[in-house]
């Protein structure tokens, strides 16, 4: 399938994520008893849309590590520390896609190669095309959301503490999530 009813709603060019109006966030168990929510605030994206035969299409993610933000500062600086991303040695979080494939009129599923602390490993995300319209500023902008769960010690990521009542403190699954706003460029 190289078709859907996505593509009469897109244009084939490059586009641009608007970090303004969008969010690369992810979500962890915290103490087995509650949730805590991130996002990265810095990063840049870009795809290449073929409208025509969407197998054609293609995407790269740059995310700049030290953006991260838990609305906790101690907590932040840990998770920028060796124990997890580590951001002396790999300031950058990465995605390259290696196929687009449509799923649905809706959907688009997008494998690649997700590089965390130096480790890059496969990973396929299924995101559901949001709609497409031209801003007041005559942009044209195209939406995407989409998740994945990971398990973080597949990246080397495996500090964590035991919990007197049992279980630890950190999920070893992370849920990425991602909000996606971009604007055609060419």
């Amino acid at each position: 399938m190289t078709s859907t009813q996505l593509a009469p709603q897109l244009t084939s060019g490059t586009y641009t994520v608007d970090p303004s109006h969008s969010r690369i966030g992810f979500v962890a168990r915290h103490a087995m008893v509650t949730k805590v929510r991130g996002s990265f605030n810095d990063f840049e994206a870009t795809a290449e849309i073929d409208a025509e035969d969407l197998t054609r299409s293609s995407a790269r993610v740059v995310i700049k590590v030290d953006s991260i933000d838990t609305r906790n500062e101690q907590r932040d600086g840990h998770l920028r520390s060796n124990d997890f991303l580590d951001i002396a040695n790999h300031p950058e979080i990465t995605f390259v896609s290696t196929a687009v494939t449509p799923v649905s009129d809706d959907l688009v599923r997008v494998a690649g190669d997700l590089t965390i602390k130096g480790v890059s490993r496969p990973v396929t995300v299924d995101f559901t095309f949001e709609g497409s319209a031209v801003d007041p500023f005559g942009n044209e902008r195209v939406g995407f959301e989409g998740s994945l769960v990971i398990n973080r010690k597949d990246w080397g990521i495996t500090w964590n503490a035991a919990l007197e009542t049992g279980g630890v403190l950190v999920s070893d699954k992370i849920t990425l999530e991602f909000e996606i706003s971009a604007i055609k460029s060419v």
